[in-house]
């Protein structure tokens, strides 16, 4: 069976040539770019991040306009395979589960039309267990699908939306988010800025009482009862910049509010 893998970027240099790598076992290689301002496109079509026997990697330069589902429907769209292996250009294939989905696919399985990847996140070097990321480690989330079978939805927290039979994989998709604090700071008020601005779009409202509480509470949430305390200092780190971001984006909702209705 053929797979496209989709591949979404906005200034990766740093990562995207691991990416690519991961994916060589794809006939076809599909890059949704948002206008990179660094060095991304240059090392995609540099020879050396080129996969061996493979088609040339196919660059689509898309604005994202903060609506990540519409990115990736749009990378669905561009696909000529019936398989396609989504990813952000942060992550990578690991190695069983490379083999697992060739194995998979390699059956005829006519019920399952898509499969939930779990992904583990590395950060600072470290592999996180617990707190935020937990859920997407045990659960995973839809990245293998086939085409047409669903549609993506949600501007920020995008979810692969289907009523076909779904099957879960058990190999891991890698994640490299924020490998310096700047880098995690800069990621934070950019989607702090368009998930406020999708709650707003919502109807969705907030006050001075949640700004306060609800960082607070989610911090609890994370690292105590999510057990994010058993990842050590840097489960202390991701647990607070997390909430955080649940500060910036209640106040930036509410910011939003004050300057629409005046």
């Amino acid at each position: 069976m053929k797979i496209t893998a989709v591949v979404l970027t906005k200034n990766e240099e740093k990562n995207i040539r691991r990416c690519l790598k991961s994916v060589d076992f794809c006939e076809e290689v599909i890059v949704i770019d948002d206008y990179s301002t660094d060095k991304t496109l240059e090392k995609i079509q540099n020879p050396k991040s080129q996969i061996p026997n493979k088609p040339k990697i196919q660059i689509f330069k898309r604005k994202l306009n903060g609506d990540f589902a519409e990115q990736r429907n749009f990378g669905m769209s561009k696909a000529s395979n019936d398989w396609i292996l989504f990813l952000d250009a942060d992550e990578e294939i690991s190695l069983d589960l490379k083999k697992e989905i060739i194995s998979q696919l390699s059956v005829a399985r006519n019920e399952i039309e898509a499969f939930y990847i779990k992904r583990r996140d590395f950060f600072w070097e470290k592999e996180l267990k617990y707190g935020e990321v937990r859920h997407i480690r045990l659960i995973g989330l839809i990245r293998l699908i086939r085409k047409d079978s669903g549609k993506w939805q949600g501007n920020v927290h995008e979810v692969y939306f289907t009523s076909k039979a779904s099957g879960v994989l058990e190999g891991f998709l890698n994640h490299y988010p924020h490998p310096t604090l700047k880098d995690f700071l800069n990621k934070i008020n950019l989607y702090s800025d368009l998930r406020a601005n999708e709650l707003y779009k919502k109807g969705k409202k907030t006050n001075v009482f949640q700004i306060l509480i609800w960082p607070f509470g989610k911090f609890i949430y994370s690292y105590f009862i999510k057990l994010g305390f058993l990842d050590g200092p840097v489960g202390f780190v991701y647990s607070f910049m997390m909430s955080f971001h649940s500060f910036l984006v209640r106040t930036k909702l509410y910011m939003l509010y004050q300057q629409h209705h005046k």
